[in-house]
């Protein structure tokens, strides 16, 4: 007998800025608290989780198991088996499905699974201290780039791949900045409705003056226009297209999802948010990571025995303004239908944590939508993507 795997209920932090209002916290206590919050939500109790599955790409000093680090930070019991995981940007995505695989082969009912990341937090490194330098200079390495952000299999910075496939593909300038200030005015459309505020759990941050709650986005920008985004040069090729403006920020944040065999969740009353029904993930020449998303969400649909042509909405991750622009021409879809409250450009990409930000923002506004089927699609480095497929009933 198979058995389903639905998203019960999920949360996110609000997504900060490098060094900014969720500076001073470490990944795990993000973590802890979008767990807690989503466990709240879905009505269960802590006593009910099974396993927790999170993503964390930066975990350079983080300590063993963060995974089992925010699970003890939200209060599970010690009982409760943890893992972490990491394919770079795609690490919240594939917590999503690592847990739909656990449920499915029947090793657990109930799993959280999500994502997080501090990237404020990442360390810098000294190699060889460990046994000392004999004559010379030793340089400090940042971990927040080497690790998250620097291609390993080239040794290029992401950004000058994600501006050689824009070329490529004939994407440029003014299309990358034009799809980035609809980020930004999407996702202010969507806060005037309430959208964020629904996903969000404020942070509380202890302080000698007292605490602080952080609630909101902090890197949204009502005030970008065309002409700001025009004026901006580029950052990582001088002769480039990528510019501060059409890529997203470098940022802190977490979000989490409770999912169940849908059995289980019945037998108790409780109303899924999403049924996930497909799943992939591909690989492709490293420079080509703008490709994958489109691949990965092939595979997905092929899964569910579906077709581009059945689906309602698209969250795909805005790695850089060229990534969606390049899926969605290559699923041969309307843009109108990716990103319909906004993505990473605007709110930023905690790279561990972005993967299951999209898949929850989709199951929500699917179901604001009154049902109907989604796709999340995430490119990562090293050129793979992951992709899942979720069905909102009406």
């Amino acid at each position: 007998m198979s058995r389903e795997t639905v998203i019960i209920a999920g949360a996110r932090t609000p997504i900060g800025k490098l060094g900014g209002a969720l500076g001073s916290l470490r990944a795990v206590d993000l973590g802890a608290v979008a767990i807690r919050c989503a466990i709240e939500r879905s009505g269960i109790t802590t006593a009910d989780i099974q396993h927790v599955v999170l993503g964390q790409v930066l975990q350079g000093g983080a300590g063993q198991n963060p995974a089992r680090q925010a699970a003890f930070g939200a209060g599970l019991d010690r009982v409760v088996t943890a893992e972490t995981v990491n394919r770079v940007c795609g690490s919240g995505m594939l917590a999503v499905t690592v847990a739909d695989l656990l449920i499915g082969a029947g090793h657990h009912d109930v799993v959280v699974a999500g994502g997080m990341e501090s990237m404020s937090n990442a360390p810098y490194l000294l190699r060889q201290a460990r046994f000392g330098y004999r004559m010379g200079d030793a340089a400090l390495e940042d971990s927040m780039i080497g690790d998250g952000l620097m291609c390993a299999s080239t040794g290029t910075h992401m950004g000058l791949h994600g501006g050689a496939v824009a070329s490529e593909e004939g994407v440029g300038r003014e299309e990358q900045d034009a799809f980035a200030l609809r980020s930004h005015q999407r996702y202010f459309a969507a806060l005037e409705r309430g959208v964020p505020t629904e996903e969000i759990v404020p942070v509380r941050i202890a302080g000698r003056k007292g605490d602080t709650v952080v609630e909101t986005d902090e890197a949204p920008r009502a005030d970008t226009s065309t002409e700001a985004l025009a004026r901006l040069k580029p950052v990582f090729d001088p002769e480039g297209t990528v510019t501060a403006g059409n890529a997203p920020g470098v940022n802190d944040g977490a979000a989490a999802m409770v999912l169940a065999e849908r059995g289980w969740a019945e037998a108790r009353g409780i109303m899924p948010l999403a049924t996930v029904i497909g799943h992939g993930t591909a690989a492709w020449d490293a420079p080509y990571l703008a490709y994958t998303p489109e691949m990965a969400a092939r595979i997905a649909l092929k899964r569910a025995s579906l077709d581009v042509s059945d689906v309602d909405l698209w969250e795909i991750n805005e790695a850089f303004a060229s990534v969606p622009i390049i899926a969605a021409r290559r699923l041969g879809i309307d843009l109108n239908r990716v990103n319909v409250n906004g993505g990473a450009i605007a709110l930023g990409h905690p790279i561990g944590a972005s993967g299951a930000r999209i898949t929850l923002s989709l199951a929500l506004e699917l179901r604001r939508r009154g049902g109907g089927i989604g796709v999340a699609a995430i490119c990562s480095g090293g050129g793979q993507g992951d992709a899942v497929v979720l069905r909102v009933d009406g």
